[in-house]
């Protein structure tokens, strides 16, 4: 695989939760392609929130030669970033650079105007700061993840966790993606449409999860699964298993489905030769033609060419 350079830009302020999500995941494997360099407006230091020093082993210039920038939060984001570290991010993002950024990490990304005209997204507690600042743009309050082809943003901490998964997933496909979530033991994917929150609080321990009747959705993506199978393992109504379906994922249980059978697709086809047929029956999409309008809708290819882009890049 051709080397891919991750540079990972630390602003002063730094959150260490969410610098450590980019260094962790696209730390070097020997089964992806990636270069990781935790880079900043000093080759020196930069100062964390937490009140501690990060060394950095390059400066600014080192966006320059990236193939993927992530701009991790910052403590005083309402403050813009130096000067330079905006023209730095604005000269790699006219050049096409892809660009990701982390919780209020969105500020430094806006800063170089990089985030004019488009929906995006950050920490919703900093959302209308976003928008007061930077008016050009428009934040959506409500999603995980927005990938605006080369500009990508997402919520705070453990949304920055999917927006690299997926980040991953797009490279590599979904068996190098899952691979790297159960490593560091996350989900394996939530879409970027996904609640960003949940307004009312989990039922009780009593009826407190419903993680069990998920794990074996899982296990029996190939059956039929429908709304009263899915209650009867819950042990609760159709219409409870719904509303706490929303609650505890922010989907439907027929949205959480179609995804996990197109990621559990993604992967046959990565790492099988079954046929499109089989898959689709293992996967509980029914028949082929079925499988290739999901994947039309929800990847924007066909499973062919998916397989050809991705097949056995895990092994």
């Amino acid at each position: 695989m051709d080397k891919h350079r991750v540079m990972v830009l630390a602003v002063d302020g730094v959150l260490p939760m969410d610098l450590g999500i980019p260094t962790q995941i696209f730390n070097a494997r020997p089964n992806t392609p990636y270069e990781l360099t935790v880079c900043g407006d000093t080759e020196e230091a930069v100062s964390t929130s937490a009140g501690f020093t990060l060394g950095l082993t390059a400066g600014l210039e080192a966006l320059a030669d990236a193939d993927t920038v992530v701009v991790p939060g910052y403590e005083d984001y309402r403050r813009p970033p130096h000067p330079r570290v905006s023209a730095a991010l604005e000269l790699a993002g006219r050049a096409g650079i892809r660009i990701a950024s982390i919780c209020t990490g969105a500020f430094a990304v806006a800063s170089a105007g990089l985030l004019d005209g488009r929906t995006v997204t950050t920490h919703w507690a900093s959302a209308d700061d976003l928008e007061e600042l930077y008016p050009r743009l428009r934040v959506d309050r409500h999603v995980l993840y927005i990938d605006d082809d080369t500009i990508l943003t997402s919520a705070g901490v453990t949304a920055g966790i999917d927006l690299c998964l997926h980040i991953v997933r797009k490279d590599l496909g979904a068996a190098v993606a899952n691979d790297i979530a159960r490593e560091i033991v996350a989900a394996p994917h939530r879409d970027g449409g996904q609640a960003q929150y949940i307004t009312r609080s989990l039922p009780a321990a009593r009826a407190s999860t419903l993680a069990d009747t998920r794990d074996w959705a899982l296990r029996s993506l190939g059956e039929d699964l429908t709304l009263p199978q899915l209650a009867a393992h819950a042990g609760v109504s159709p219409r409870t298993l719904t509303r706490l379906w929303r609650q505890e994922t922010g989907v439907s249980p027929h949205q959480w489905l179609v995804t996990a059978r197109v990621n559990r697709a993604r992967e046959l086809l990565e790492t099988t030769d079954l046929q499109v047929e089989q898959i689709a029956t293992r996967c509980g999409l029914g028949s082929g033609a079925n499988m290739r309008a999901r994947f039309r809708d929800t990847l924007g290819t066909a499973p062919t060419a998916y397989r050809r882009a991705f097949q056995y890049q895990a092994a």
